[in-house]
C-alpha cells in the first residue's frame, strides 16, 4: 500500500492522467484527514475551486489542494514529535498521570478526525494548517473557554457520535461545524450545549 508521500508524488506527476491523480489525492485522505475523510475532501475541493464529484478537475487545482493538505500534515507531524518528546520528559520526571491533552492526542493519533466536523459540507473556511494551529494552541493552553477554539463562535449544539456512539458525541460549533473536545470548553458552554436542542437536525437548523 502506497504511503502519503508516494501518493503525493502521483498527484504531482504530469505524466499520469487526471483521473488517476485525483484518485491519488483521495487516497492521501486515508492517511491524513483532519476533518474526517468526507469533510476534508469537501474542504479541499471548495478551497481549490473544483467540484467534489468532478472526475477530471484542472490538475493545477489538484496540486493546490495537495499543497494545503501537505502544509497541515507537516504541522501535525511536528506537533506529534513535540508531544512525544514532552511525554518522555514527563515520564522521566515521574509525571505519569495522563491529562486531557493526552486523551485528545490518543484519539487523534495518525491525523484522522483531529478536528471532526458534524457534516461533510459544514467546516471552517480557514486553511487546514491554521485550524489545526488554533486547536492545538487551545488544547495546550489547558484553560476551558466559552467560545469555539477554531472560529470564536459561542453557540453549540450537542450532536451524537457516528452510529450513535456516546463516546464520540460532543458539542458542535454552530458557526463553523467543528465538534470541539469537551475538555477545551467551560462547564457553562457544555451545559448550554447539553440543555439546548440535540442532534444533526437541530444543528442544521441552527
Amino acid at each position: 500500500m502506497a504511503g502519503f508521500r508516494a501518493l503525493a508524488e502521483q498527484v504531482r506527476n504530469p505524466r499520469l492522467v487526471t483521473v488517476r491523480r485525483r484518485t491519488a489525492l483521495r487516497k492521501c485522505l486515508e492517511r491524513f484527514a483532519p476533518y474526517g475523510h468526507r469533510a476534508t475532501w469537501h474542504h479541499l475541493c471548495t478551497r481549490a475551486g473544483f467540484a467534489v464529484h468532478d472526475r477530471e478537475p484542472d490538475p493545477a487545482r489538484l496540486v493546490a489542494a495537495l499543497a494545503e493538505l501537505e502544509e497541515a500534515r507537516a504541522l501535525w507531524l511536528a506537533y506529534e514529535e513535540e508531544f512525544a518528546a514532552r511525554r518522555r520528559r514527563e515520564k522521566h520526571e515521574g509525571i505519569r498521570q495522563p491529562g486531557a491533552l493526552d486523551d485528545w492526542h490518543r484519539r487523534t493519533w495518525g491525523g484522522y478526525d483531529i478536528v471532526p466536523c458534524v457534516s461533510p459540507q459544514r467546516h471552517p473556511a480557514a486553511r487546514l494548517s491554521e485550524v489545526l494551529r488554533r486547536m492545538i494552541a487551545a488544547m495546550e493552553a489547558g484553560r476551558p473557554r466559552r467560545d469555539c477554539p477554531v472560529c470564536g463562535g459561542t453557540r453549540f449544539v450537542w450532536v451524537p457520535g457516528p452510529d450513535g456512539c456516546p463516546a464520540a458525541a460532543g458539542p458542535a460549533c454552530r458557526e463553523c461545524g467543528v465538534v470541539a473536545p469537551a475538555a477545551v470548553l467551560s462547564a457553562e458552554a457544555l451545559h448550554a450545549a447539553a440543555a439546548g436542542p440535540h442532534g444533526l437536525t437541530a444543528f442544521a437548523a441552527a
